[in-house]
């Protein structure tokens, strides 16, 4: 994602040393069919998006979205490990570029794997995983809201990369996420999941035990491969009709209708949310 937990260089080396995931995982389902009494019907785009660390003017965005390049832009609603301030993110401006015509990508930045280097102000251990997840999940669910995303749209919780053959470490990780997902699909919001396709979207892909598991996959591979198809590192039955995001390129300085943004690529190929 765009700077604000680690930094750039931080990420690549944590992302080199787990290594490339070209492991085939078990299939995993869409998250089409989910306990509730009524699920608002999933507003899904395919095409581009970026996302970057502060959500830009609402000026940028309308500049922007002129252009055309872009559809889908991801924006980080809450978390105490969020890195950037958000003076522009607020429930005005959600329907003002929702109205420009812009598909918005949700994004939560939780708490952190326990075997993750460096520091973060809120971090999962093995005792507090699932109490920290539904606290959270819940957090999540009433940023989203304030922001005017309704239910039935989901949040991408953002889990940077740590070592996943530490067993402990991996357990609590896939605790936490559970327990986050089930909050969010009890508030009748859809789940989803960025992480490294070396790493810690790699666990969630693999996992053997497919419970409680987000339902929407977002992969971090900087192959500059604008696909969610040919490059998918896991099974071709795995988070199928439509539930793939692929970040592709990071730190990319781009000018559009005079306004330059450092952004990150994503093709998209999933639910964003629903506004209005």
């Amino acid at each position: 994602m765009a700077e604000h937990r680690q930094s750039r260089k931080r990420r690549y080396i944590t992302w080199g040393v787990a290594g490339a995931a070209v492991l085939a995982g078990a299939g995993i389902a869409a998250q089409t069919s989910m306990a509730a009494t009524t699920w608002p019907a999933q507003k899904t785009y395919t095409g581009r998006a970026f996302d970057a660390c502060t959500a830009p003017s609402l000026a940028a965005m309308k500049a922007w979205k002129t252009d055309g390049y872009y559809g889908g832009a991801a924006v980080y609603v809450g978390g105490k490990n969020r890195g950037c301030a958000q003076p522009n993110l607020t429930a005005s401006w959600v329907k003002s570029v929702n109205t420009a015509g812009w598909k918005l990508i949700p994004l939560y930045v939780g708490a952190q794997p326990p075997c993750q280097t460096g520091s973060s102000p809120e971090k999962i251990t093995a005792a507090t995983a699932a109490s920290l997840g539904a606290t959270d999940g819940a957090d999540a669910v009433a940023k989203a809201s304030a922001l005017g995303m309704k239910a039935g749209s989901p949040i991408y919780l953002d889990m940077e990369a740590y070592d996943i053959t530490n067993k402990a470490c991996n357990d609590a990780v896939l605790a936490y996420v559970r327990s986050f997902t089930k909050t969010l699909r009890a508030k009748i919001y859809r789940s989803g999941y960025y992480g490294f396709s070396s790493s810690s979207a790699k666990a969630v892909a693999t996992a053997t035990d497919k419970t409680d598991l987000p339902g929407n996959l977002w992969y971090a591979l900087w192959d500059k491969k604008d696909t969610t198809t040919t490059d998918w590192p896991w099974g071709a039955t795995q988070f199928t009709g439509h539930s793939r995001g692929h970040q592709y390129q990071v730190n990319s300085k781009e000018t559009r209708g005079g306004y330059t943004i450092t952004v990150d690529r994503d093709s998209w190929d999933a639910p964003v949310a629903i506004v209005g």
